[in-house]
Order: structure tokens, then sequence, then C-alpha cells
């Protein structure tokens, strides 16, 4: 539940040009709150459902600079969405995805990585609701998830606008990929590619170049 790579990618990646509210649906340790409010002025509110997770979320963001900025909600989403009351311009998540694989005897790390309690329909569902006029969702999935998601956020009146895909080093097969949904048809939806790192085991520089603003070492 530290800090990993798909997070800040997806935080680092997302459009945040604009927004003036954002929602990060399974926050964890609140990382990827953290760097949108890093990249923005929106006000942002952060649900999780693991208790261990909120706490450690909102004391990582008592110590950040956007303490102000950030809200951490202890719910589960679905109940969130039915009581916020609120539209967001952008809703943000790094949603459990290991559908098909073993899952862990630990509870809470069961929870949090597998859809046992949110999952695509319902994070797809409460998202278009929640979202306000020309607003983003924007997520990170294995790769394999890609065209199940889409059909999914078709169902929702949500549409692919951006998608990048992503390998973990030149030649790999992609491993995730991170998509953009909003509720206008895009004439043709923008697509890219990238290499996390190069065949020396070093970070790509597209990578660095990204993810720059978040990593001391850069």
């Amino acid at each position: 539940m530290k800090v990993n790579t798909d997070g800040v990618l997806l935080g680092a990646w997302a459009d945040t040009d604009n927004i003036r509210s954002a929602l990060d649906v399974g926050t964890g340790s609140g990382l990827i709150a953290l760097m949108i409010a890093q990249r923005s002025d929106a006000i942002i509110d952060a649900v999780e459902i693991d208790q261990s997770s909120g706490l450690q979320a909102v004391e990582n963001i008592d110590r950040s600079p956007w303490k102000n900025r950030i809200m951490i909600h202890q719910d589960s989403f679905q109940h969130f969405a039915v009581v916020c009351g609120k539209k967001y311009d952008l809703i943000i998540s790094n949603p459990p995805y290991f559908r098909d694989a073993l899952k862990p005897g630990d509870k809470a790390r069961s929870k949090a990585r597998h859809d046992v309690d949110l999952g695509f329909e319902e994070l797809l569902q409460h998202s278009s609701s929640l979202l306000a006029p020309h607003g983003k969702v924007c997520v990170i999935l294995p790769y394999a998830e890609k065209e199940n998601f889409i059909d999914l956020a078709h169902l929702n009146q949500l549409y692919c606008q951006r998608i990048t895909s992503v390998m973990s080093a030149p030649g790999a097969s992609f491993s995730r990929v991170m998509m953009t949904f909003g509720q206008g048809i895009a004439e043709q939806i923008m697509k890219s590619e990238l290499v996390i790192r190069q065949e020396n085991g070093q970070y790509s520089p597209e990578y660095i170049d990204r993810t720059r603003d978040f990593y001391l070492a850069f």
C-alpha cells in the first residue's frame, strides 16, 4: 500500500488542466490525491474503505503542503457516491483489478487489491453520476482489461478519449493501460505508448520526463 509505479504513472499522466474539483477513488496511502494536489489548485476528495490505509492517508496528507485541499473519506465508494452531493471535474482511480488472480490471505490487502467491494461496473456507474459536464475519468488497468473496461464504460455513457499503453521494457508485452473517459464521443482517440525502463534497467527518458516532479532522485 506504499508508493507504486502504477499510482505514480497515473497521478503524473492524468489531465489536470483547469480542474476545480477531483475525486480519488480508493486512495490507499493518499499518493494520487497528493499528486493531483501538487499539479492543480483543485479541492480533492479521497475515498478509502480500508481503515488502516485511510489512517495512513490522513497522516501523509496532514504532513503535506496541500492538507487544506484534500479530505479523506473513510467510506465505500458506493455509499459516498450516494451521499456526497457533488460533481467532479476529475475522477481518478487505480482500481482493484486482479479479478482472476489467486487472492491473498490477508483480508485488508484482498479488499484493497481485488474487486471484492468495488467492481468495474460500480466504479463506472457511480463515476458517471458524479462527473461534471466536460469532466474526465482516468484509470490505470492491466492491459488485458482494456476492451472489457471500454465496453462497460459505453454502457454508462462514458467514452474513451485518450489511451497510453505501458510496457515495462523495450520489446515486452504491454502490461498496463491508462485511459481517460468523458461524456462526449471523441472524433479521434489520442493514443500513445510509454516504456518504463530501458534495456539496461534504467528508467527511460520518457518515464523520467513524465514523473520527474515526484521523484527526489530525478
